[in-house]
C-alpha cells in the first residue's frame, strides 16, 4: 500500500471511530459532484451517484462496522441468528424517529423490507433472495428464510434495506410505488427517512441540498445529536477543471473525483485536504478464454500459459504510474478489491517476470506474430495509455497488440456475445460481502465469468457451498481456494486498485468516502 493509500486508510479510521472532540457545529458544505442523484429512493437506486447517497437519507438495521468485515447495529439495538441459519431476530431501538417527527415502528421494517425483496420493484431484490417472510411484534423484528444465508447480516447492512415510513410512503401522491417514489423525491421534505439528512432541495443536473434531521438517534462526539451540519448544498459540475477551479476559489468546500494527474498538485495546496480514501473499485481486463473466436479461428488466449505470460509481462506498477499518477496498488486478490471480506492477499499477484512470460510463451508454443485485439473505450485517456503500455510490454512475447474502439454500449454487448480477445473493464462493490462480485467475475452461471467463458466446476461447486455456508471458518477457506483456483487459471489481467479522490478545504474535517463509495456527511463539519 503506498504511504497515501496509508494516510487515507488513517483519515478513514479515525472518522469512523474517533471524531475530534472540539467540534464545529453548524454551517453548510458545499460539494462538488461530477454526476447528480436522480432518484433516492433504497430500492430504485442503482446508478452510484444515487446509491453513494442513500445512507444520508435512510438508516439500516445494521450497520457496516468500522473495518468494513462485520456488522454492528443500527436501527436494531441486537440481533441474533439461529442455529439452523434460517431466523434472523432483531430488536428496534427505542425512541427512533423519522425526519418529521413521527416514531418509527415495526410495520415499518416490515413494509420496508418486503419493498426491497420484491422483485417486481428492485433491481436488487435478488440480495434477499432467501427471505421468506417478515414479521414483527412492536418493536421485536423476526426474519424467516428459505435456506442458511451467511450474507444476510451484510445485506441488512446495504444501501438496499434502507427503512422508510411506511405512513408517509403510502399517503404520497401516485398509483404505484414507482409514482409515489417519484412524488416523495419531488416533495423535498422531511418525512421518509431516518438518516441524518432529509432531501430539501433539489434541481434535475443542477443542484441538491440536504438539511440536518434535527431527530437523527446518533450522538456525535459532543454529546449532542448528529449531524454536526445544518446542511450540504451540492452542485453538479461534470467538468474535471471546473470543479477544481471552484474548491479552489473557495466557492465549494469539497470536490470528487478529482483526476489523478491533478492530485500532487492538490496536495501541495496549502488551502486543501487532498483524500484518496481506501475503495474496492479495481481495473482488469477480461480475456476470452474460448477454445475459438467469434469468427471460429483458433484462440490463443484459451491456453492458461498464455494468459498467466500476459499477467507476468504486464508491469503494474508502471501501469499505476502512467495512469494514477501513483495513486493506486496492484490488485492482490485476483477476485476482489483488498478492502473486500474475505479476499486474500497475494503480494505480488503476478508480480512482473519477463523472463518467467516468456518461457511460458514459448511452453505455449505461441506463434511470434500473433495478433491479438485490446479492446477499450473510445473516448478514453486511460484506456488509450493502457493500450499503448501493453503493446510495448508485450511486445517482446512476440505479441502483435492491435486496438479496437468502441463505446461503452458495444463493449458490453461483445462482453456478453464473447466477441472479443481482452477488453477493459472495471467493478465497485455494492455490498461490502464478497459473494456479489465472486458472483460476478468467476460463477459461470451469473455472466460466463464476466463473460471470459471461462468455467471451472470446482470453482462453481465452491461458490454454491458457500451461499449457504454458516460457518465463518468454513466460508473463509472457500473463498481462500476459489481465489487460488482463479489466479491459476488467470481468465483476467489482473490490473490495480483505484482509491476515491476527494479534495476538500482545510475547514473541512470528518467527510469520509467509504470503500463501497458512500458518502458519510453526518460527522462532517466546517469551520469557516
Amino acid at each position: 500500500m503506498t504511504k497515501k493509500l496509508v494516510a487515507a486508510a488513517a483519515v478513514l479510521t479515525t472518522a469512523l471511530t474517533a471524531p475530534a472532540l472540539a467540534q464545529d457545529r453548524g454551517g453548510v458544505l458545499n460539494f462538488a459532484r461530477y454526476d447528480g442523484s436522480t432518484l433516492i429512493d433504497p430500492i430504485y437506486a442503482d446508478r452510484n451517484p444515487d446509491i453513494w447517497m442513500v445512507g444520508s437519507l435512510f438508516d439500516t438495521l445494521l450497520r457496516p462496522s468500522q473495518d468494513g468485515n462485520s456488522v454492528v447495529p443500527g436501527l436494531a439495538e441486537s440481533y441474533t441468528v439461529s442455529e439452523d441459519g434460517t431466523t434472523v431476530s432483531l430488536t428496534l431501538r427505542e425512541g427512533i424517529k423519522f425526519s418529521d417527527g413521527t416514531p418509527l415502528t415495526g410495520e415499518d421494517v416490515v413494509f420496508s423490507l418486503n419493498r426491497a425483496r420484491d422483485a417486481d420493484l428492485s433491481p436488487w431484490a435478488g440480495l434477499l433472495g432467501t427471505l421468506d417472510t417478515v414479521a414483527n411484534n412492536g418493536s421485536e423484528i423476526k426474519l424467516t428464510l428459505s435456506a442458511p444465508d451467511p450474507t444476510i447480516l451484510s445485506m441488512l447492512a446495504t444501501f438496499t434495506t434502507g427503512i422508510v415510513s411506511k405512513a408517509t410512503f403510502e399517503a404520497a401522491d401516485g398509483a404505484t410505488d414507482q409514482e409515489k417514489s417519484a412524488a416523495i423525491f419531488a416533495a423535498k421534505s422531511a418525512g421518509v427517512g431516518t438518516g441524518p439528512f432529509y432531501l430539501c432541495g433539489f434541481e434535475q443536473g443542477t443542484s441538491m441540498d440536504f438539511c440536518a434531521n434535527e431527530h437523527y438517534w446518533r450522538a456525535g462526539a459532543d454529546g449532542k445529536p448528529l449531524p454536526y451540519l445544518e446542511g450540504v448544498h451540492f452542485e453538479i459540475i461534470p467538468d474535471d477543471a471546473t470543479r477544481i477551479l471552484k474548491l479552489q476559489a473557495g466557492e465549494m468546500d469539497a470536490a470528487e473525483f478529482i483526476p489523478f494527474s491533478r492530485v500532487a498538485e492538490l496536495e501541495a495546496d496549502p488551502k486543501i485536504d487532498m483524500n484518496l480514501f481506501p475503495s474496492t473499485r479495481i481495473i482488469y481486463s477480461p480475456i476470452n478464454t474460448r477454445p475459438t473466436r467469434a469468427d471460429g479461428s483458433p484462440n490463443p488466449l484459451a491456453d492458461a500459459r498464455v494468459r498467466q505470460a500476459l499477467n507476468y509481462a504486464t508491469n503494474k506498477q508502471a501501469l499505476i504510474g502512467l495512469v494514477l499518477q501513483g495513486a493506486g496498488k496492484p490488485m492482490t486478490s485476483p477476485l476482489m478489491a483488498a478492502a473486500t471480506q474475505l479476499a486474500t492477499e497475494t503480494d505480488p499477484l503476478y508480480g512482473y517476470d519477463i523472463d518467467k512470460a516468456k518461457a511460458l510463451i514459448a511452453e505455449a508454443g505461441l506463434a511470434p506474430g500473433t495478433e491479438i485485439t485490446f479492446t477499450t473505450l473510445a473516448g478514453s485517456a486511460d484506456d488509450s495509455t493502457i493500450f499503448a503500455a501493453l503493446q510495448q510490454m508485450w511486445a517482446p512475447l512476440g505479441i502483435q497488440l492491435k486496438v479496437e474502439q468502441v463505446d461503452n454500449a458495444t463493449r458490453g454487448a461483445k462482453n456478453r456475445s464473447g466477441e472479443f480477445d481482452i477488453h477493459t473493464y472495471g467493478w465497485v462493490n455494492d455490498v461490502n460481502d464478497p459473494s456479489q462480485v465472486t458472483g460476478w467475475l468467476g460463477y459461470f452461471p451469473t455472466a460466463k465469468a464476466v463473460g471470459t467463458g471461462w468455467e471451472s466446476e470446482k470453482f462453481n461447486s465452491l461458490f454454491e457451498a458457500s451461499a449457504t455456508e454458516m460457518d465463518a471458518d468454513s466460508r473463509a477457506g472457500q473463498y481462500a481456494e476459489m481465489q487460488s483456483i482463479y489466479a491459476e487459471a488467470a481468465p483476467l489481467l489482473f490490473m490495480y486498485e483505484t482509491p476515491f479522490a476527494v479534495a476538500v478545504a482545510k475547514s473541512v474535517s470528518g467527510y469520509v468516502q467509504t470503500p463501497l463509495g458512500n458518502n458519510l456527511f453526518e460527522e462532517a463539519s466546517i469551520n469557516r
